[in-house]
């Protein structure tokens, strides 16, 4: 498979199936901020998490291939690619109920950081909100499925508690929101 195509030259790419459309379609746009997710997860895991950490964020790096390939063609197109499923979000539930486990209830907003594992976490899940937003507009036009939203709102949910549990395997504690402190 040839990197450069050239047929992309003139500003438009090809959906799966084949469709045209210019690179700024929110088709493409939805698919790219998956792309880019998948990506700050690779980095995620070059700062060498927790094992049980790294055993979910490389399984979510194909799931996320497989929902940008769903987000990538559209349901109309007789295609064989795999699709997001009720399994695929309800396996991110049982990871966020078995994580959970092991951290203290929140009673507070936590801000971001920790180590430098917790802290790509939480980039990670404000680029899966940002993904949610653009595919939850995308949908307004085009057939996205239910299945791919849940699965970003689950995903994102499951950062955030990561996130957390990255933390607390590095010995670092939740940094509560202090709304008073503005020095």
């Amino acid at each position: 498979m040839k990197i450069y195509t050239r047929t992309g030259d003139q500003g438009s790419t090809s959906l799966f199936g084949g469709e045209r459309v210019p690179k700024n379609h929110i088709r493409i746009d939805a698919y790219g901020t998956v792309d880019e997710l998948n990506c700050m997860l690779g980095l995620t895991l070059a700062a060498d998490p927790d094992p049980d950490i790294r055993s979910i964020l490389e399984r979510l790096q194909h799931e996320l291939f497989v929902l940008g390939a769903d987000l990538a063609t559209p349901p109309e197109k007789n295609s064989r690619i795999e699709r997001i499923t009720e399994a695929d979000y309800h396996r991110l539930e049982q990871d966020i109920d078995r994580l959970e486990q092991s951290l203290s209830p929140l009673k507070t907003f936590i801000l971001p950081g920790g180590s430098s594992g917790a802290a790509g976490l939480h980039m990670a899940r404000t680029i899966c909100r940002r993904a949610e937003r653009i595919v939850y507009t995308c949908r307004k036009d085009h057939d996205i499925s239910d299945e791919s939203l849940i699965y970003l709102n689950r995903l994102s949910d499951l950062l955030f508690v990561m996130s957390r549990y990255e933390n607390h395997r590095k010995g670092r504690k939740d940094i509560p929101w202090d709304k008073t402190r503005r020095d």
